[in-house]
């Protein structure tokens, strides 16, 4: 608690401190010159003068500011008050009380080694000119300044091990704080992100597939005109059908809830209802199968059964060319499985999907996506003239650890 070298993070505390060693000290040299003018000592004048000059080297240490911005400025101040303090001493014996406020200076001002020379110093110095005063010599004239150097020592290391202590553990939570302000950005980015990755997944299984159907029934109205009007007014109202359709999964993805086809039926029913949709706006039969009793799923599970099929569907009908697909869906033991398979042209599923005129083309990663999120596999069987399979399963139950059981594969 040095006055002339404040601590590096001054606190109330530490100020209190610092103001009641100014009181300790001005209050001894008062005594010392009082005791002085009272004692009728010999040398009463000259021990006034020698406390009031050591008043004044004191109070210099606060108002300089090169002895509270330097160590050896500080070192030298402190050199002088203990010269004004040996002067005082050598005049009156009050002046050893001074000795245990001097311990904290040279404690907080220099360095470990120094600064317990500098104690040891003061105690002999405080030890001696007590003596020479009483003209004798005891062991209680040694204890009490050694006694007193002994406290100021431990107090004042004590202290600094205390605020060392305080700044580790204030560096600390600094860093925790900061690392928990990055690990929020981060978790916020891979938020931002993971949303980002699902709404694509949802727009392209969604909005993306019915306005490729509109296109497609739209087309088949145009090559119908003007021979034959009754299919073209057909494939228009299909496509108008389709864009209502539209507009609700629109309305219903905006507001963040289950999928239309999903309100107030089943799973089963809504995947029957999609192949018979299907089967009406274009030229593919498709076929659903549902192969045991139904089971109760998680809606999750259910949205992404329906999403995986609305995209494999849409890509038999864009891309395939097949005349029939056959949906099947099981349940198989602790699993639910969904197949879906065309007799269209089918392709290779070693080579890199080529990339479609749209800008569409990530039918199956979407599919994949979906799957590994909820811990099930993708499985496409396909051969280049042989039609395509594809193959979803899904645990009824999420994993125990609540990441994905297992990847996605892809063979021939």
């Amino acid at each position: 608690m040095n006055p002339s070298a404040p601590a590096p993070t001054p606190t109330p505390t530490s100020r209190i401190l610092v103001w009641c060693l100014h009181l300790l000290i001005a209050g001894l040299l008062a005594l010392a010159a009082g005791r002085a003018l009272t004692g009728g000592e010999p040398h009463a004048g000259a021990a006034v003068a020698a406390a009031v000059a050591c008043g004044l080297v004191y109070a210099a240490g606060p108002l300089v500011p090169a002895v509270r911005g330097s160590r050896r400025a500080a070192t030298v101040w402190l050199a002088c008050l203990g010269v004004a303090w040996l002067v005082l001493l050598a005049l009156s014996a009050d002046g050893v009380w001074l000795a245990f406020p001097l311990y904290f200076l040279e404690l907080h001002l220099l360095p470990r080694r120094a600064a317990l020379a500098a104690v040891a110093a003061t105690a002999l110095a405080a030890i001696t000119a007590f003596a020479a005063h009483q003209h004798s010599f005891s062991a209680a004239m040694a204890i009490g300044p050694a006694l007193g150097a002994a406290v100021a020592v431990a107090v004042v290391w004590g202290y600094q091990a205390l605020y060392r202590e305080s700044e580790r553990r204030r560096r600390l939570i600094e860093e925790l704080t900061a690392t928990r302000a990055d690990l929020a950005r981060a978790q916020h980015t891979a938020g931002v992100l993971a949303e980002r990755e699902r709404l694509a997944r949802e727009i392209h299984d969604t909005l993306a597939q019915g306005f490729s159907s509109i296109q497609l029934l739209l087309r088949a109205a145009e090559r119908a005109l003007p021979e034959r009007p009754e299919a073209a007014s057909r494939h228009v109202g299909q496509a108008r059908q389709a864009a209502v359709d539209n507009l609700a999964e629109a309305r219903r993805f905006v507001a963040a809830l289950t999928p239309p086809a999903l309100e107030g039926t089943t799973l089963a029913d809504a995947l029957e209802r999609l192949c018979a949709t299907t089967s009406a706006r274009h030229r593919v039969t498709v076929r659903f199968h549902l192969a045991g009793p139904p089971v109760p799923l998680p809606v999750a599970h259910e949205v992404a059964l329906l999403r995986i099929t609305q995209s494999a569907l849409a890509n038999t009908v864009r891309h395939a060319d097949a005349g029939t697909a056959d949906v099947t869906l099981r349940h198989d033991g602790g699993h639910v499985a969904l197949d879906i398979a065309d007799d269209g042209t089918g392709f290779d599923p070693g080579l890199p999907p080529s990339p479609d005129p749209d800008g569409s083309g990530f039918g199956l990663a979407a599919m994949r996506a979906r799957l590994t999120e909820l811990g099930g596999t993708l499985t496409v069987g396909s051969v280049p003239g042989r039609g395509t399979a594809l193959s979803a399963r899904l645990p009824l139950t999420p994993p125990a650890d609540g990441g994905p059981a297992s990847g996605s594969e892809a063979h021939p």
